[in-house]
């Protein structure tokens, strides 16, 4: 479920780099002058009626807690050595229904009247109840919950006249079924007394999947219909074809499991005037391997239908291309009005060769409430066109070479509405142990989707100066 999380959820690190000429005879300030300790923590909901999961229909009821420790250190006077280290913890009602049969303890996904009512309300319309397995209430398998861990360490050295900076980085990130380790490295300019900057980036991320999958079609592959998770087990089949037998023909195990994606950055940034600042920038980006979810069920309309108690048997996993190239450019505009008053405007267009194109725009007002406090309002809105590759459940043919009924790859228009105050100490007067409290932060955002997603976010942030 990262995917989601991943389109979703925000946390931005802001660094302010200060620079003075030098000679042999004027001291030169380092580029960080202290350690820097950025703890940043949130906590997401979502829920939805289009499990990918379950075929594009079924609970997407998902809570996910992240924590990171942001360290920044100065090494001498030139450079920087920055250390992120963070853990996520989730739950989901959706990904428990790999194996939507383990019914031990099994229970409603999440703990929240409201949620539960939705629940309840989405199951009737589908004429499935409580009892048994059924794709709106969480099975307690094993991929219910789940861990992520992730650590980066990025090296960034700047040159004396402070016009030139050069980084590199390494990281990580590993949970039960995927493990990813990227390495990239960065070069930026500035001209014009650092009112023009210029920078490029390269970033390669290896991955490799540990592929689980559906378990009625891991089980056929294994044991058949007379052996493993189906012996003993009673599947209801469709009346139009009773003499059919369940046999998922298409479905073969993921014989690479590797991932590789490869991107290139550029970004042009010019203040124009005192108070108006732009920047316009592009990524061109390229994934092969593995792309999609060895676990994302699909329903063909030209095949009978399988029950076991009220789950829908899987006629096969997603199939996609084993290439994407992706290629988002946008531009960014802010605008000073007054010491109380700042605009902060986006926007960006992508397009994929998977038939995927979308806009995002989203604008932000932080207003300044005397000398400590920042409230700042945002609003964003984004629209995608439908990728190549989606269709609802039980609209794909088996015929077809690709398919998914993956919402995230569907047709939709999102809004996000989101508040954010911030507390600024430009003295760090507040202490805990040797370091000052520089600031604090916290948001809320609601975000909504047109097809009945519906997620929230609150994300909390400390700073800490040595």
């Amino acid at each position: 479920m990262k995917f989601k999380l991943l389109g979703i959820m925000f946390i931005f690190l802001i660094q302010n780099i200060v620079a003075q000429e030098t000679t042999n005879n004027t001291y030169q300030k380092k580029v960080l002058e202290s350690i820097e300790v950025d703890i940043l923590m949130s906590y997401y909901a979502q829920d939805g009626i289009h499990s990918s999961v379950a075929g594009g229909d079924g609970t997407e009821e998902l809570t996910d807690f992240t924590s990171s420790i942001i360290i920044s250190l100065p090494i001498k006077n030139n450079d920087v050595l920055t250390v992120d280290i963070g853990i996520s913890a989730y739950t989901s009602a959706s990904s428990s229904n790999i194996n939507p049969f383990d019914r031990s303890g099994a229970s409603k996904g999440g703990d929240d009247d409201d949620d539960e009512e939705d629940d309840d309300k989405f199951a009737i319309e589908k004429g499935v109840d409580e009892g048994g397995a059924n794709p709106w209430y969480a099975s307690s398998g094993a991929s219910m919950s789940d861990v992520l861990v992730h650590g980066s360490a990025n090296y960034a050295h700047s040159s004396e006249d402070r016009n030139t900076i050069v980084s590199g980085n390494i990281g990580f990130s590993t949970e039960y079924d995927y493990f990813s380790i990227g390495v990239g490295g960065a070069y930026t300019k500035l001209f014009n007394q650092q009112n023009t900057e210029l920078s490029f980036k390269a970033q390669i991320y290896f991955d490799k999947w540990r592929s689980i999958y559906p378990t009625e079609l891991d089980s056929y592959i294994e044991d058949g219909l007379d052996g493993g998770f189906f012996e003993g087990v009673d599947i209801i089949g469709d009346p139009n074809f009773p003499d059919a037998v369940y046999a998922p023909s298409h479905f073969t195990l993921n014989s690479d499991e590797h991932r590789n994606s490869y991107a290139l950055s550029a970004s042009f940034s010019q203040i124009l005037t005192k108070n108006i600042q732009a920047s316009v920038f592009f990524d061109v980006i390229m994934q092969e391997g593995l792309l999609s979810t060895p676990y994302h069920r699909v329903y063909f309309a030209d095949k009978p239908d399988f029950f076991i108690e009220q789950f829908q048997l899987a006629d096969d996993n997603e199939n996609l291309p084993t290439s994407r190239f992706k290629l988002p450019i946008g531009t960014r505009f802010n605008f000073y009005l007054n010491e109380h008053f700042v605009i902060r405007t986006y926007y960006r267009y992508y397009y994929d060769d998977w038939g995927v194109t979308a806009h995002t725009a989203s604008i932000e007002l932080p207003i300044k409430l005397g000398q400590k406090f920042t409230i700042s309002p945002m609003y964003r809105f984004y629209t995608q066109t439908e990728a190549d590759y989606f269709a609802p459940k039980e609209v794909h043919l088996s015929t077809e070479k690709y398919y998914t009924s993956d919402y995230d790859l569907s047709a939709f228009d999102a809004n996000q509405y989101g508040i954010g105050l911030k507390y600024t100490d430009i003295f760090t007067k507040a202490k805990i142990w040797k370091f000052g409290l520089k600031n604090i932060e916290l948001r809320y955002n609601h975000y909504q989707r047109s097809n009945d997603l519906n997620a929230d976010i609150v994300t909390f942030g400390i700073k800490f100066v040595d």
